[in-house]
């Protein structure tokens, strides 16, 4: 192979119209593009990365940071406020007009950093398990980065892997490629490169059976590949595989949405209020509506994107650290959620290993000539390699030289067999193995000690009950067959597998994992369902699930499912955990069936069948060796497949769900307390019960108290069991504990205005450190369902809280509180506030238990 010719600083440029030809030659790509079979050098990838870009869907273009920022100030509260400030400053009130826009500005700061952080964070460890793609580089095949890949690169595709960009076959062997989101044909397409004497056809785009696109998956077969495209240069173009594949909404995203609305209701409601009521009562026009907008600002939990990002973004951390990898920050809460886990057996249950335990005749004796004619099959096979091939591969040392390949007729999930044609002293041996009942099917004889005779009923009724046998005894088993052709074919196909002779069988051991009962038993506890969905017989799955403590006194087969309605099958899923002989499309069925039960549903699948169920799912769960095409379809990757492992992964989930709830719990029913007591001073005090910069900095420093959130401890009762938004406990929280709040903050005024005699100056001031210390340290309470005394916050929480309580209290003695319209307080007034605030809490603890009793049950 010789490099091609060192191309030029500048990268050519390219006639997209001739590379989507399906008729330009091979030598004219390799001129248009500059390239050759030897692929490009590291430094000319270099080049044209930077002349075309990374290989990444457009929509999925990174937002510069300064961009994400500015976005904030497009929140409608935030640019009525800013407008209102500017309109103040313009009447003469500077001072108050710069507080707010600096109250405001640094909020949106605080905001900005908190959540950029996190989500660098996300993005550090989402990279860990990227697309990859198979590239030769200077002379060297080597796995890259999806992104880095180039036009000119290029590629080796396998079975399992994603297409990495548009590109023009070179070599084929037994190609199909699976291309739905682009023609809407469900069944995978052959391809096969340009023969040097005919062209592949006429078909242009997608059709073309000497092009691969980006976004498609190889089902079987391998192939070298020449990149035309790349980007938004693909097919798609801009229309990528995730928008055309776009998962419905999320419990999470439900939740936040069912939330916003509540919020929005909530805060109409107080901005029309408070505004006719200072319409009625005759206050300042422009003065109303300011107080009106900041009492907006104060009831809307702004910091929620913030917190909720900081939260699941040092979640994800955390569960990097215990070996899963979050790819959507979203899922984390779904994870938590998930109370049914359907998973397949190998490799979850067992271990996964594959070891070739015996290859025996009809008669149950050791057999060499099933073992080497199954080592045949394996050894030419292209397709989907298993880790059966590979236990037979490891296990012979035949020679087999002698041997020839003619033709292949790949494994697929409906006929559950593979067929390899070989040639040895031209006579083609046709040689298929597979599930026993599959090959079976399409005998006629059978073979002992070199005698052939006809697989009558009898006959028949002898090898089902001995693979049968083999199988109880939680083996798995392979049948093997042959037929010998007379004359040799030019091509071979299904319609061969028939007549075909059975010579015996081959065994196999995959025993459980020894810690699986153990993990099996936890996620019980804490409330996950673990169902199998396996492609295995049901006596080998019996005996395995029957190992490791699941119950499998009832096992539901494929073909009992091909006869169950909908509706039939969502009440089975409910009473049944095994499944076997189950098809990739019956696995979607069961997914289906339980998500209509109103479960939430996770499913750990790492194979190329996987994909479809891993998107149908809640959750779609895989692990970092799996298949390409099932690594892009989930949404968590466990970079050990261990239940142990997912099992950490689940309660990471709720703890971080669970700190999200608290900070909801918080803000909505402290800030509704606040803000309907502010509304009711409004009516009947005869000026302003705080001023607006005073809300907003009252606003800005209990949000800022709340920042360490994502550090606190969790309720062990929260984590025992799988959560769900319930946003009547959030209204619950508003309209029980908010009123509480704005009895003490009534009793507030009372003693203000008739035991201190409160001129306007010292009303605010009161009130505003009054409104922060309970409204701060209710936290303590709230934080968690139990006790408060034996469920310690963590140390950031304790000291944000309390220094915020302090820094309230200090700010009317400094020059600040001077600029900001406070004035000292009275020593009697700390007294008062101190005992006020204890009893405060005390109702706080008894009402929230009775509203939490649900969670500790």
């Amino acid at each position: 192979m010789q490099r091609p010719a060192q191309t030029p600083a500048i990268v050519p440029p390219i006639a997209s119209a001739q590379l989507t030809d399906t008729h330009v030659s091979r030598e004219q790509l390799f001129s248009l593009l500059q390239t050759s079979e030897a692929g490009l050098t590291d430094r000319e990838a270099q080049q044209r990365l930077k002349k075309f870009g990374p290989n990444e869907p457009a929509s999925l273009k990174q937002t510069s940071a300064l961009l994400q920022f500015l976005r904030l100030f497009l929140n409608p509260l935030v640019i009525i406020l800013l407008l209102a400030s500017l309109v103040s400053a313009f009447l003469g009130d500077v001072v108050n007009a710069g507080i707010i826009i600096v109250m405001v500005v640094l909020g949106l700061s605080l905001n900005f950093m908190q959540s950029y952080r996190s989500l660098q964070a996300v993005e550090r460890l989402r990279a860990k398990v990227a697309p990859m793609a198979t590239v030769l580089r200077d002379g060297k095949w080597q796995a890259l980065p999806r992104r880095a890949v180039v036009p000119g690169d290029c590629i080796r595709l396998a079975a399992g892997d994603l297409v990495p960009a548009d590109a023009a076959l070179l070599q084929a062997v037994d190609l199909h490629v699976q291309q739905a989101a682009l023609t809407g044909e469900s069944m995978p397409a052959e391809k096969r490169a340009d023969d040097d004497d005919e062209q592949v056809g006429d078909e242009q785009g997608a059709e073309a059976a000497n092009r691969v696109f980006l976004g498609t998956s190889v089902v079987s077969g391998s192939a070298t590949a020449l990149v035309t495209a790349t980007g938004r240069n693909t097919a798609f173009g801009d229309i990528v595989v995730r928008l055309a594949h776009r998962p419905p909404e999320t419990e999470f995203e439900r939740g936040i949405r069912r939330f916003s609305f509540l919020i929005l209701e909530t805060v109409i409601f107080l901005i029309l209020f408070v505004f006719l009521t200072g319409v009625v009562f005759h206050h300042p026009l422009f003065e109303s509506m300011l107080f009106a907008i900041a009492l907006a600002v104060g009831l809307t939990p702004e910091f929620l994107p913030m917190i909720t990002t900081v939260t699941l973004g040092q979640g994800a951390t955390r569960m990097a650290k215990k070996k899963v990898i979050v790819k959507h920050l979203e899922s984390m809460q779904n994870f938590g959620s998930i109370d049914v886990l359907c998973s397949d057996k190998t490799g979850t249950i067992t271990k996964g290993i594959m070891s070739l335990n015996s290859s025996l005749d009809l008669n149950g004796n050791t057999s060499e000539r099933v073992l080497l004619l199954a080592t045949l099959n394996s050894q030419y096979e292209t397709g989907i390699r298993s880790p059966l091939d590979a236990a037979i591969l490891a296990h012979t040392t035949f020679d087999l030289h002698d041997y020839t390949k003619l033709d292949e007729i790949p494994f697929d999930f409906e006929r559950r067999r593979l067929s390899i044609v070989v040639e040895r002293n031209g006579e083609p041996v046709f040689i298929t193995k597979g599930a026993p009942e599959s090959v079976i099917s399409v005998c006629t004889t059978y073979e002992v000690d070199g005698e052939q005779h006809a697989l009558d009923i009898s006959a028949n009724e002898r090898c089902k009950a001995e693979y049968e046998r083999l199988s109880a005894e939680g083996f798995r088993v392979l049948a093997v067959a042959y037929r010998v052709f007379p004359g040799q074919q030019r091509e071979y196909h299904r319609e061969d597998e028939q007549n075909l002779v059975l010579v015996g069988f081959l065994t196999f051991s995959d025993p459980a994992k020894p810690d699986v009962a153990d993990s099996l038993q936890a996620l019980r506890k804490d409330g996950v369902h673990v169902k199998i969905l396996t492609g295995d017989n049901e006596l080998v799955t019996r005996h395995v699930c029957t190992q490791v403590g699941l119950a499998a006194e009832r096992i539901i087969l494929g073909s009992e499912l091909e006869h169950m309605s909908d509706a039939a099958l969502a009440h089975v899923v409910e009473q049944t955990d095994i499944f076997a002989r189950v098809s990739p499309a019956q696995k979607n069925r069961i997914i289906l069936a339980l998500k209509s039960r109103h479960h939430v549903v996770g499913f750990l699948g790492d194979g190329i069948n996987d994909a479809p169920s891993l998107h149908t799912a809640d959750v779609g769960i895989s692990v970092d060796t799996a298949a390409d095409v099932a690594k892009d379809a989930a949404s968590i990757i466990l970079l050990e497949q261990s239940l142990g492992v997912l099992h950490d992964g689940i309660i990471e989930g709720r703890k971080a769900f669970g700190n999200v709830i608290k900070y909801l719990l918080m803000g909505t029913s402290s800030n509704f307390g606040n803000m309907f007591s502010m509304a009711g001073a409004f009516v009947f005090l005869p000026f302003l019960p705080m001023l607006p910069t005073q809300i907003l900095l009252n606003n800005f420093m209990y949000d800022l108290a709340q920042i360490t959130i994502p550090t606190d401890t969790v309720d062990a009762s929260f984590i025992l069991k799988p959560q769900r938004w319930n946003i009547s406990l959030i209204r619950n929280f508003m309209l029980f504990i908010g009123p509480i709040s704005s009895i003490f903050d009534f009793l507030t005024f009372f003693i203000m205005l008739t035991v201190f005699q409160a001129s306007q100056t010292l009303f605010h001031t009161g009130w505003f450190v009054e409104s922060l210390a309970t409204q701060t340290l209710v936290l303590f309470i709230i934080r968690t369902a139990s006790n408060p005394f034996k469920s310690r916050p963590s140390r950031p929480v304790t000291i944000t809280v309390l220094l915020i309580v302090a820094l309230g209290v200090i700010i009317p003695y400094t020059p600040l509180g001077t600029l900001l319209g406070f004035v000292p307080l009275p020593g009697l007034y700390f007294l008062f506030l101190g005992g006020m605030t204890v009893i405060y809490l005390f109702l706080v603890e008894l009402v929230k238990r009775r509203l939490m009793r649900r969670l500790l049950q």
